[in-house]
């Protein structure tokens, strides 16, 4: 119904900064909001950041709170991650991911939310 292409992962060194981009296609008018996941190794997926496709409240982990910034676009359907003062511990692959019912399914901060996902892309934060 939705399809997710994500860009913009890579390798950085601490400190540094990286922006993340998420371009939607498909039934696009379906969406109630975005989020973005990641995943270390070892570790589960874990929430990182939402907003709300219509009045664009933001949400944040704990952990990314003060250094990442999750934006988007309506009118070109792209979600961003902004992503500043990267740690060697945001190292994961990072998954965009797109809600499209009116139901609650888990809440913004749980994957069984969404019904889109992107491929992943892979950061690395070099120390």
């Amino acid at each position: 119904q939705v399809q997710l292409v994500e860009s913009g992962g890579g390798l950085v060194q601490a400190g540094g900064s990286l922006r993340l981009s998420c371009a939607a296609s498909g039934r696009t008018f379906s969406i109630y909001g975005m989020g973005w996941f990641r995943q270390a190794p070892g570790k589960e997926r874990e929430f990182v950041a939402a907003i709300s496709w219509s009045a664009g409240n933001t949400y944040y982990a704990d952990s990314v709170k003060g250094r990442f910034t999750i934006s988007r676009d309506n009118a070109k359907n792209t979600e961003y991650l902004q992503m500043s003062s990267l740690k060697p511990e945001d190292t994961a692959i990072y998954y965009c991911a797109a809600d499209t019912s009116p139901y609650r399914r888990g809440g913004r901060n749980s994957p069984n939310e969404y019904d889109s996902w992107g491929q992943g892309t892979q950061v690395t934060v070099s120390s």
